[in-house]
């Protein structure tokens, strides 16, 4: 339930930044929603500062990994730089050294005695390390989508950004709606259950923008985006409810800073995702009424992937058993 309140809290921000993204770029032109995130950082500094108190760490003592920090940060940024740069040959070259980089940080990681992400847990505990895949893959499957949808209303229906960023409302609204319910749900009903039925609706959801076109009606789009939003909210929740409750105390801030991980990664990969497929069927061109074919062609190519991904989601979801079964045995 807690974690539904957080993650309601969060999905509450995001239901602002659409609306308020497109006003500020309509009025005030796009550098005006970077200027604005310096006084909005400044009160969450203020805020933490004056606010949050206590300690509960529990694994004090042990060194900081610095060196697996290093290898990891280095891995990921070729990883992104990579994406960034396909098709042309230097993203391949970039995204193999990420790769084996991140080969690389997993020989350390076992063999470190203060590792920065212990090992055992990815391969001991199944419900840790397929609810942080699964998280890979819904984040990877569903966050462009926003981006997408954005140059769609803009370019394919005209739409000015701030009312796009009005139809983009629907799905942070039920995400955020619907969080807590999910997050009560899941104290309740397995996560898996939970969870996995999420995807599955933010599955359904993505299929349906596979046949976006140029007719597509502003209220299907609205229904949809609110499917996904549903969805997203089943499965959000459940699984960090999963996740944090498969470990014990002292590795509450390592199984967070994973899930994080998992997240900010998905999130690369849905992008790069997108990316590819503006390049490989657009180019480097502006969105013209006559490149709209070519970018609806794009725009249904990835969500024929991202749908492909979530199918895949479900069956992880699934795959991660129990978490309670310990805790009924007993």
């Amino acid at each position: 339930r807690a974690l539904g309140i957080t993650t309601a809290a969060i999905y509450l921000g995001l239901s602002l930044g659409p609306t308020l993204g497109g006003s500020l770029t309509q009025h005030f032109g796009w550098r005006s929603i970077f200027l604005i995130s310096v006084p909005l950082g400044a009160v969450d500094i203020a805020l933490i500062v004056w606010r949050l108190k206590g300690e509960w760490a529990e694994a004090k003592g042990e060194r900081f990994d610095a060196a697996g920090s290093a290898i990891f940060g280095v891995s990921l940024a070729a990883l992104m730089y990579g994406f960034s740069r396909l098709p042309a040959a230097a993203g391949a070259w970039f995204l193999a050294g990420g790769a084996l980089g991140l080969a690389g940080f997993v020989s350390w990681e076992s063999r470190t005695a203060n590792p920065l992400v212990d090992m055992d847990l990815l391969r001991g505990n199944r419900v840790f390390a397929f609810s942080n895949l699964a998280a890979l893959i819904n984040y990877s499957a569903s966050f462009a989508v926003t981006f997408l949808m954005s140059l769609y209303l803009q370019y394919v229906k005209a739409l000015t950004p701030q009312s796009a960023g009005f139809v983009l409302l629907a799905q942070p609204i039920m995400m955020a709606a619907f969080s807590p319910l999910a997050g009560r749900l899941s104290d309740r009903i397995e996560s898996r259950v939970v969870a996995s039925t999420g995807m599955a609706l933010l599955g359904a959801a993505l299929l349906v923008f596979v046949f976006l076109g140029a007719g597509t009606p502003l209220a299907a789009i609205v229904l949809n985006l609110m499917l996904l939003g549903f969805g997203f909210a089943l499965f959000s929740s459940p699984n960090t409810n999963a996740v944090m409750s498969s470990v014990e105390p002292r590795f509450y801030g390592v199984a967070s800073a994973t899930l994080a991980t998992m997240r900010m990664t998905g999130q690369m990969f849905s992008m790069g995702i997108a990316m590819l497929m503006f390049s490989l069927y657009v180019g480097n061109v502006q969105i013209t009424p006559a490149y709209h074919a070519a970018f609806l062609t794009a725009v249904r190519t990835a969500f024929i992937i991202f749908t492909s991904l979530s199918i895949v989601g479900v069956f992880a979801s699934l795959a991660r058993g129990n978490v309670r079964r310990g805790a009924a045995s007993t």
